[in-house]
């Protein structure tokens, strides 16, 4: 490493050297129908599809095959709910290195399992990630393992950076690379080496980072000129969710990111819907950032684009609402509350209203004990699958023409 710690071109290219093997080289896709929406060629890099569903296993794997082999025999540490700590144990097993991951309590059952599975030893602890981080700092002090951070650190970058190398390779016309950002790992070593392979070649290549809007750190970082701590809002991105950037993270973003945006959530859940039903890609909400900043029509002219589909790592219950608050945020399920006269046939009425319009009942609940309405009148709550928001405006039309008030229900309520 150079004297600054920032990691360089040469360092991500020994990085790929040393992970090779364990390491997948993912696919790029090309997306037609993102293509359309950006006015430019749009190829998806699938991380979702490396080994533990993630692009972390570059950056563990890049620093657990430089340990000493005392350091290896005291083992390694982390403290995750999520892809981080799947990375670590899954390197940690492949270079025969004991692994201790610290999680909180109420950790997802799947990722909980799947770290299991890759070899780690699990220790719940703490029901907030601040408990999880200090139980694991107590047990590195203890046992004098090493602790291996998620992103600000320069083996981590480096390792990550690997994926930019692909991205060249595979893509070599490439003008943009977007990247979800959440501490700033993925994206600095991204960074480093598409510009500084784009410069030997005498041209530029423009990095743009995508934050979650509940958790966007680095603007405000970036507009004081260090890092900052924010207090983050719930997210579906938890992937993403970080509230202040690393220090040696923020001075490559600050050096070598072009621009930063933030997609609010409904912008992601759109993002998962589109990439499920076009891409055929399952994509957790942290990776599918990129592409919510493409249809929520922040990034722009941007020339041959490649977005990164970070991670795939989602449990299905939580998928399962994702689609659901996806399809409402797309206006493609629609759920309205109506009052209706007390009295026999109302309900076959409406049925046939909105049959009539092409559209499809998924869901009633039909009561009269709501104060919402008169003392003579029902509530009828409807749910309808509709072809998108042209289609939704005509069925509350059609509604409205029959001398109904629809009034929209917005997911979740």
């Amino acid at each position: 490493m150079n004297a600054m710690n920032k990691p360089t071109l040469e360092d991500i290219i020994a990085a790929r050297e040393r992970i090779s093997g364990v390491v997948q080289t993912t696919p790029m896709e090309l997306s037609r129908f993102l293509s359309g929406k950006l006015g430019d060629t749009v190829h998806l890099k699938c991380e979702n599809l490396q080994r533990t569903g993630a692009y972390k296993l570059r950056g563990a794997h890049n620093l657990l095959a430089q340990l000493s082999d005392e350091a290896r025999a005291k083992g390694v540490v982390a403290a995750s709910a999520g892809n981080h700590a799947q990375g670590v144990a899954y390197a940690a097993t492949a270079l025969g290195v004991k692994s201790t991951i610290f999680m909180p309590r109420g950790a997802a059952l799947p990722k909980l399992q799947a770290t299991r599975d890759y070899g780690a030893d699990i220790r719940l602890r703490g029901s907030v990630f601040q408990e999880t981080l200090a139980a694991a700092v107590d047990f590195v002090e203890e046992t004098g393992a090493t602790f291996v951070p998620p992103y600000d650190h320069p083996h981590i970058i480096a390792g990550q950076g690997t994926v930019g190398l692909e991205i060249l390779e595979q893509q070599p016309d490439v003008d943009t690379v977007v990247v979800p950002i959440g501490g700033g790992g993925l994206i600095s070593g991204v960074a480093i080496a598409v510009k500084e392979r784009a410069k030997q070649l005498g041209r530029t290549i423009r990095v743009i980072g995508v934050q979650a809007s509940g958790a966007s750190a680095f603007a405000p970082s970036l507009d004081q000129g260090e890092p900052v701590t924010i207090e983050t809002k719930p997210t579906i991105a938890d992937g993403i969710a970080v509230s202040r950037p690393g220090d040696l993270t923020f001075e490559i973003v600050r050096e070598s990111v072009d621009e930063i945006v933030s997609v609010s959530d409904d912008d992601i859940a759109r993002a998962l819907i589109v990439l499920l039903e076009r891409a055929k890609q399952v994509v957790e909400p942290a990776g599918a950032a990129g592409v919510a900043g493409i249809l929520s029509g922040q990034i722009r002219g941007t020339g041959n684009t490649v977005v990164m589909l970070s991670g795939g790592n989602i449990d299905l219950m939580f998928l399962e609402r994702v689609i659901s608050r996806g399809l409402t945020a797309s206006q493609r399920y629609l759920t309205m509350r109506l009052a209706l006269p007390d009295r026999p046939g109302q309900l076959a009425i409406i049925s046939q209203i909105v049959s009539d319009e092409g559209a499809n009942v998924v869901e009633v609940l039909h009561t009269q004990h709501d104060e919402w309405t008169g003392i003579l009148d029902v509530t009828l709550d409807l749910s309808v699958t509709t072809r998108g928001a042209e289609h939704s405006q005509q069925v509350l039309e059609a509604l409205r023409r029959a001398g109904y008030k629809p009034q929209i229900k917005l997911a979740g309520r």
